[in-house]
């Protein structure tokens, strides 16, 4: 519920401080004290559009904050925890707007859209006046009270998970399918380049093998050369090293008496012969093995170029050709996949469908129960209000689109024929603005047990009626105060003595500036408002004792 609102440098008004009960509220004044202006800056703290007249002359801003308990809104909680704004059971909706236009709104401190204050201010408030912006008139809301008086909440909840799923999977149906033509030569594509990968049958490690034996094949002349020349210094002939280090350790042998270095470089003499002889077994070995083979070199120089040319193509380095070769081919699976994706999703989407439609068809029956229901309670109540002649209607047609839509199978409209033989019609099209207070005042005391929106908002809902009607409205509106909260700028007694709170509106003018202040009447100041709202400016005993009287009720 609203628990308070402040206003500053709004309008006339410099400085309004308000605090909210449960119950209804009710704001009188003299004619062009600015009653409304309460209602119109709550309504711009609602997200409502805004201009620069609306700053107080002389000051740079208006600011306003609507302060609201939501401990008991769920849709409202929920909404500000998708969107990261909860902070606790309190919600602060502010707006700021200067003099050269400029708009900013903020939720709990943070900035957000006029979008975003807009749609959590339809959870939190319903405001009911004589102007276009007028909630009843919007098809949604229309729709939403005819669910809740229904009770199909949760029905209406499950459609929408339903409708979803179905959108989702037609939208990736739709991309599956467009994109067919793209991927079939996409595959033929993968396929060829798999195939060629597939033939080359390159195995790890095999291009590092093929690139050494290539460079050995290659070089096999200047390889055996080398190899001979050195077994040659090393073993061959009268002079070579294993003979010259023989020679060496004999030299050394043969001295009587040795120190430690001479034992040092005996052994190290030794170890170079041992190296020697191996190395020399090693080249030796090496030539056993060898064997110049030009057609061998062919192969292998034919396998490293097919190797390199596919490379090549693709634009890579050798080395990534098997990564590329597991790449390709899963890209291939997944396009072959895709058919049988497609199959799944006509399924999926079929099932879904079916499903949509049992759902949609048991509201479209409840709807259809609940619709006779209300329309009879709605034209009941309308005659209390004098307007029995004004029949009401709830049309529910069926929707040209046959496929699954979130609200369901039909289109909900309230109609309203204010005339006897007159064609029933939208409530925008037939209804003046007295009569949409009225009915929109009939209809919410019907829906208010089951409306999720604990604060109703009523600007001058009793224009143009007096007498017994106006007190049959007051008893209305005090029952709705009775189940949640209600707020009422009114022009009657019998309304205004209805109230479980009175907030009386008054202005004041300087030669300089007129400024407008609001004040919480207690019970002897109720009496003389009562009494002036009866009586005019001239309050007497009689207007005093049947204020008091009016009261007592």
């Amino acid at each position: 519920m609203l628990v308070d609102l402040s206003v500053n440098n709004f309008a006339i008004a410099s400085e309004l401080e308000m605090e909210f009960n449960r119950g209804m509220t009710v704001i009188t004044g003299e004619t062009g004290a600015g009653k409304s202006i309460m209602l119109d800056a709550l309504g711009l703290a609602l997200g409502d559009r805004a201009d620069a007249g609306i700053v107080r002359s002389g000051t740079e801003r208006a600011d306003i904050h609507a302060r609201f308990d939501i401990s008991d809104i769920k849709d409202a909680t929920s909404w500000l925890q998708e969107h990261d704004l909860l902070d606790g059971s309190d919600c602060l909706l502010r707006r700021v707007i200067t003099k050269e236009g400029r708009s900013r709104g903020y939720i709990n401190g943070r900035p957000v859209t006029l979008q975003d204050l807009k749609s959590l201010g339809e959870m939190l408030i319903d405001i009911h006046s004589q102007h276009a912006h007028q909630s009843l008139l919007k098809k949604d809301q229309q729709r939403r009270l005819l669910d809740e008086f229904a009770g199909l909440g949760d029905s209406t909840a499950n459609l929408k998970i339903i409708a979803k799923q179905f959108q989702q999977t037609q939208q990736r149906l739709n991309t599956l399918e467009c994109n067919r033509t793209e991927q079939s030569a996409r595959a033929q594509l993968l396929g060829y380049q798999v195939d060629e990968l597939n033939n080359l049958e390159l195995i790890d490690g095999e291009l590092e093998k093929l690139e050494q034996e290539q460079k050995q094949l290659a070089n096999g002349e200047q390889i055996q050369q080398a190899c001979q020349h050195t077994i040659a210094l090393c073993s061959e002939g009268e002079l070579n090293v294993v003979s010259i280090l023989n020679q060496a350790l004999r030299s050394l042998g043969d001295i009587p008496v040795k120190s430690q270095s001479l034992d040092e470089a005996s052994q190290l003499l030794s170890s170079a012969l041992i190296q020697a002889e191996e190395a020399n077994n090693e080249l030796q070995h090496h030539l056993d093995s060898f064997e110049l083979d030009p057609e061998r070199l062919h192969v292998v120089e034919n396998r490293l170029s097919t190797v390199y040319d596919i490379a090549r193509k693709h634009h890579i380095q050798p080395t990534q050709l098997p990564e590329l070769h597991q790449g390709l081919q899963d890209e291939l699976t997944s396009i072959a996949g895709s058919d049988e994706e497609i199959e799944q999703l006509q399924q999926q989407l079929a099932e879904t469908e079916q499903q949509y439609q049992q759902l949609a068809a048991k509201l479209s029956k409840k709807r259809k129960t609940a619709a006779k229901k209300l329309q009879k309670q709605v034209e009941a109540q309308l005659e209390q209000l004098a307007m029995a002649n004004c029949s009401f209607s709830i049309d529910l047609a069926a929707r040209t689109d046959n496929a699954p839509h979130a609200n369901g199978n039909e289109d909900i409209a309230f109609l309203v024929s204010t005339n006897p033989g007159q064609e029933p019609a939208a409530l925008s099209k037939i209804a003046s603005g007295g009569e949409l207070s009225r009915i929109s005042l009939a209809i919410q005391v019907i829906t208010a047990k089951t409306s999720a929106i604990p604060t109703l908002v009523f600007d001058e809902v009793d224009v143009g009626i007096g007498g017994a009607v106006a007190e049959v409205v007051g008893n209305l509106l005090q029952e709705l105060g009775d189940r949640g909260q209600v707020l009422c700028v009114t022009h009657q007694a019998q309304v205004a003595s209805k109230g479980h709170q009175h907030l009386y509106v008054s202005k004041t003018a300087s030669k300089k500036s007129v400024s407008t202040k609001l004040e919480q009447l207690s019970d002897k100041k109720k009496i003389e408002e009562i009494a002036r709202m009866l009586g005019g400016i001239a309050i007497t005993d009689q207007s005093l004792a049947h204020a008091k009287e009016m009261l007592s009720h």
